[in-house]
């Protein structure tokens, strides 16, 4: 395996396009079954998509539980059975609003709750997809997970006929549904409403600004990003018999008053270890590189 193929990829995923789709090219280009995205994008959706490649797939996880910022806007007043506009209306009602209004709503939101899931997404329940149940017209009690909404900020409003169209930017914690934040924030005016375009802008410290369209990747136009330059944990250079423990995945002594450490050999990743369960004094192996 050639060392330059081991790295991360930030993509700004175009619209229509699944997740599954962007890593599958991903996988074509760089000859590898090896890929792992960080947190999927639903086709309607556009932006920071975080690619991981051969050994950086050991640190989707790590990628994945970051936060995420959006740029989405909602009509308030219509429903639609996905919660966005790729969905069948299922209700409409009168639905005009104030900014002063909008912004109470978008701050009551601000914390942790538990979001509904909704019908429309890939959650399994009893071994099968959500979207199956919702396909097949099958009741299903839709589960609840905790989400932290950090930020909200109205960008924009808009009384259009009426309906009252807004423009949020969100900052959210991982597993966050924007398309049901959206109708939750309309929940608090009393309303509804259907998402119409999603951005993610960042993932992380990932902008959107530093992201790649695909046509630079398939033209060879891109830089992969190192684990090293990924993890911002510290780093320690190691050599001797300590290089071989942890080349063996060893557990060994904390002798460094800091955790988690990266530890490097010639300025490569080597493994990533955190504390011992069972001893606090020791240090065990999280991700081998």
């Amino acid at each position: 395996m050639k060392s330059e193929n081991n790295g991360i990829l930030i993509v700004n995923k175009p619209k229509n396009y699944t997740s599954r789709d962007i890593v599958n090219i991903i996988s074509k280009k760089f000859k590898t079954k090896k890929v792992g995205h960080t947190g999927t994008l639903d086709p309607i959706a556009t932006g920071v998509l975080v690619i991981c490649i051969n050994k950086a797939t050991k640190i989707v996880e790590l990628l994945t539980s970051t936060d995420k910022e959006y740029i989405a806007s909602f009509t308030i007043g219509t429903l639609t059975d996905t919660l966005d506009i790729t969905g069948n209306i299922i209700k409409e009602q009168k639905s005009i609003f104030n900014k002063s209004e909008i912004k109470e709503a978008l701050n009551s939101m601000i914390g942790t709750y538990n979001q509904e899931v909704p019908i429309y997404s890939a959650v399994k329940i009893n071994g099968k997809k959500l979207y199956e149940y919702a396909r097949n017209n099958e009741e299903i009690k839709l589960p609840k997970h905790q989400v932290e909404i950090k930020e909200l900020e109205l960008l924009d409003i808009k009384n259009i006929e009426s309906k009252t169209k807004i423009k949020v930017r969100c900052l959210v914690s991982k597993g966050t549904y924007i398309r049901s934040l959206g109708n939750d924030i309309a929940k608090k005016l009393g309303s509804i409403a259907t998402m119409e375009s999603l951005v993610r802008t960042k993932q992380g410290k990932f902008k959107i600004e530093d992201s790649l369209k695909i046509e630079d990747i398939l033209n060879d136009n891109y830089k992969l990003i190192s684990i090293l330059d990924t993890l911002d944990y510290p780093k320690i250079e190691v050599n001797g018999i300590t290089l071989k423990k942890i080349k063996n995945g060893a557990i060994i002594k904390n002798n460094y008053e800091i955790c988690p450490i990266l530890f490097t050999y010639n300025n490569n990743p080597l493994a990533l270890y955190t504390k011992y369960d069972k001893d606090d004094t020791l240090l065990k192996p999280w991700k081998m590189f």
